[in-house]
């Protein structure tokens, strides 16, 4: 909170003039504070209660100048507000409060989660069970492809004795491959069934 102006040289000036009057009927006690105010180094600051007097003063004796006009180019002079040191007790009081609602809200969040869950599908060991089930999906895929691409390159291989043209061989290959894979296929199909429970 304010409780000075900072004064600029108009009230240096002014007040100057004021005081070196001999004839100006100063009361001694304004006098000596706005001695000592113009006596300050730069800033020079002029307490509200200073100022006070001095406006009294002014109107009471009629002088030629009013206290706004000497103030005109001065401004609120605010004191540096000084912020107490912390508690040191305080501040551990407050850290263990946080990091107790922190820990709070943590449990809030994770409370429907279980370590043992990975979904709400199952626990983990249903998960080592659906991984080794499409383990087992893959390598039946793989056999079915590498069973498919060795018929048709089995059937290619072989036909050379049989034909001499080439497109001959490669319709041979696709036809011996594709009833591979349909054989392959069907077989896949019934045991894929078994694994479900179907008949």
């Amino acid at each position: 909170m304010a409780l000075a102006f900072v004064a600029g040289d108009t009230f240096r000036n002014r007040v100057t003039e004021l005081l070196e009057k001999t004839d100006s009927s100063l009361p001694p006690t304004l006098r000596e504070e706005l001695e000592a105010t113009i006596g300050k180094e730069e800033p020079t600051t002029l307490p509200f209660s200073t100022a006070r007097a001095l406006k009294k003063y002014l109107q009471d004796k009629g002088h030629p100048f009013y206290l706004h006009e000497v103030l005109e180019d001065g401004s609120l002079h605010l004191p540096e507000v000084v912020k107490p040191p912390r508690n040191p007790q305080l501040v551990a009081r407050l850290e263990r409060i946080k990091a107790k609602l922190a820990n709070e809200e943590y449990n809030r969040i994770t409370r429907n989660v279980n370590a043992q869950e990975l979904n709400r599908n199952g626990s983990l060991g249903d998960f080592g069970r659906q991984v080794r089930s499409i383990k087992a999906v893959v390598a039946t895929i793989f056999n079915f492809l590498v069973t498919v691409v060795a018929a048709f390159a089995c059937s290619y291989m072989g036909s050379q004795y049989l034909f001499t043209d080439t497109a001959a061989r490669v319709i041979a290959a696709v036809i011996a491959a594709s009833v591979v894979g349909l054989a392959e296929l069907y077989v896949l199909v019934r045991t894929m069934e078994g694994e479900l429970g179907e008949p």
